[in-house]
């Protein structure tokens, strides 16, 4: 077994490569550094997202990650990816069996009244099927797929190579750490794994919505969900996607749209918590004319302190203190190079005042976004992944809002929200309790920084005080300093060994090989075998 794998997950490498070859890709997996001329064309979008596609599920869930990653890929690459759907062909029924056996330690047929073999939906991961509960309550079993783990796990060791190759071969792409793009797709399939976490989510999410007839989530059955299966409460509605709005009045249409906006700016305001995938598959409207949601495996979470950070950014906004938002923005986790700050200052004035002072009804949020979108890009910034989730989710809400209602406009739900967000973090009384809060923490700051001191002083006297200072490129000076000075040894050495076989070559006696002295012959030799390892060395390093 040991050799089999490693001979498949090579053959699937040499797929992957021919694949992308196809696609107009190849250059990746060549030494050269950049494409060659022509081939970063308008169309590249599209290639890339056929490409994903070629390449199969995992891909495609790869394909989603970047699709949330304005900071590192182009807007028009962006764009495309977001047009990936994760439908996959369903995997038998008897493998459900199997599963649902091994999680509940019960057959189909004991564990449900009722059981569809045919799923109504089938993704990378899992498939969804409609049941019956024994007390005769209607609901949906997601079951994972029988090898979806080992699947993931492959397919997660596939692109680390890839990501290596790229990132040794595509110059183009320094900037961007794709170690640590994989890593992030790793932590995120792993836990759509696990459905216990999805669970969870849809707990959250109806404890919020408890009492608020606009929104439906479903109940978790919890007797019948594991790791790897799901039971959720039915809801029977129609999704959105599948909405005939051609018949609808424009007042119907605005409508829904604002009232499918209004529900994500509640969870992202008041709640601070928030579905991450507003997609038209995952928003149903029912029959009383509540919307229901489903999927609740991508959440983001905004802390206090995020919205506290939040607020000051909209007060600077609002007074046109354009000159503290990098500041804003860093407290927020932006990260950004900080010897481009001055620039990055300069492109959000031209951002702000290309905007301001203009009616809300009169911009195009779509346009701002993707502006927006193009600046993360421009300017190398990276956001946290909780704002990539949210940037996500508005970008998505804007579009299917447009979709419904082509006069919509997210800004305009959006900004009741803000007001009362301000409103509520800059009343005297908040005000008091934060003064009141920072105060009791400063005086506790206060009342240990002379233990401290002392405790420094004290092991300064008894000659114990250490300090690490961690540097990457003084961390990396002493084995560079070894490599040179190794290599002036090996030239002083061939340099000896020339000028000592010279003098010893004008010697007229003893025996000689082509002319030369056979102890001369020996040195030519040695020393030009030295200085044959050096310059390999040298070339194969890259450097002098």
């Amino acid at each position: 077994m040991e050799t089999v794998r490693p001979r498949r997950s090579l053959g699937r490498l040499s797929e992957i490569a021919r694949v992308a070859t196809r696609h107009g890709f190849g250059y990746a997996f060549e030494r050269r550094s950049t494409p060659p001329d022509g081939e970063m064309r308008a169309d590249r979008g599209p290639r890339l997202r056929e490409m994903f596609d070629e390449l199969g599920p995992t891909f495609v869930k790869f394909g989603q990650l970047l699709s949330t990653r304005p900071d590192v890929v182009p807007l028009d690459i962006v764009v495309e990816l977001r047009k990936l759907q994760d439908d996959v062909t369903p995997f038998p029924f008897a493998q459900v069996e199997e599963v649902v056996r091994a999680e509940l330690g019960l057959t189909v047929a004991q564990a449900f009244v009722a059981f569809d073999e045919q799923p109504i939906a089938a993704a990378s991961i899992g498939q969804v099927h409609r049941a019956t509960l024994p007390n005769g309550e209607d609901v949906v079993v997601k079951v994972q797929r029988p090898d979806a783990p080992k699947q993931i796990e492959s397919d997660i060791q596939l692109l680390r190579a890839a990501a290596r190759v790229v990132r040794e071969r595509v110059h183009a792409l320094d900037f961007v750490d794709t170690g640590a793009l994989v890593d992030e797709f790793a932590r995120s399939i792993r836990q759509e794994l696990d459905y216990q976490q999805e669970a969870r989510n849809a707990e959250a999410f109806r404890r919020n919505f408890a009492g608020d007839d606009r929104v439906v989530v479903p109940r978790v059955w919890w007797r019948y969900t594991t790791a790897r299966i799901l039971t959720l409460e039915r809801l029977e509605g129609t999704q959105i996607r599948d909405l005939d709005v051609s018949d609808w009045s424009d007042d119907e249409r605005r409508e829904l749209a604002y009232r499918m906006t209004d529900a994500w700016m509640t969870m992202i305001f008041r709640h601070g918590f928030f579905h991450g995938d507003p997609h038209p598959a995952n928003i149903l409207v029912l029959e009383d004319g509540s919307l229901g949601l489903v999927d609740f495996g991508l959440a983001g979470r905004l802390t206090p302190e995020d919205m506290v950070r939040l607020t000051r950014l909209f007060v600077d906004a609002a007074t046109e203190n354009v000159t503290a938002l990098p500041r804003r923005l860093a407290d927020l986790g932006v990260e950004y190079p900080r010897e481009r700050e001055d620039e990055l200052r300069s492109r959000l004035e031209e951002l702000y005042y290309r905007y301001y002072g203009t009616r809300l009804s009169d911009i195009d949020p779509i346009e701002v976004i993707r502006e927006g979108f193009n600046l993360i890009y421009a300017m190398n910034l990276r956001l946290p992944t909780r704002f990539m989730i949210l940037d996500k989710a508005i970008a998505t809400l804007g579009s299917v809002g447009v979709e419904l209602y082509p006069g919509f406009n997210v800004f305009e739900v959006a900004r009741p929200y803000a007001k009362q967000l301000l409103a509520e973090r800059l009343s005297p009384r908040r005000l008091a309790v934060l003064a009141h809060r920072e105060a009791r923490e400063l005086a506790g700051v206060a009342r240990e920084l002379p233990y401290q001191m002392h405790d420094v002083l004290e092991t300064a006297r008894r000659g114990q005080f250490e300090m690490t200072i961690h540097n990457p490129g003084i961390d990396h000076l002493e084995e560079r300093l070894d490599h040179a000075v190794n290599r002036v040894v090996v030239g002083l050495i061939v340099a000896a060994g020339l000028l000592g076989s010279a003098i010893v070559g004008t010697a007229t006696e003893g025996p000689k090989i082509i002319g030369v002295q056979v102890l001369a012959f020996v040195g030519f030799m040695l020393s030009g075998m030295f200085g044959i390892w050096l310059i390999w060395g040298v070339l194969r390093s890259g450097r002098l």
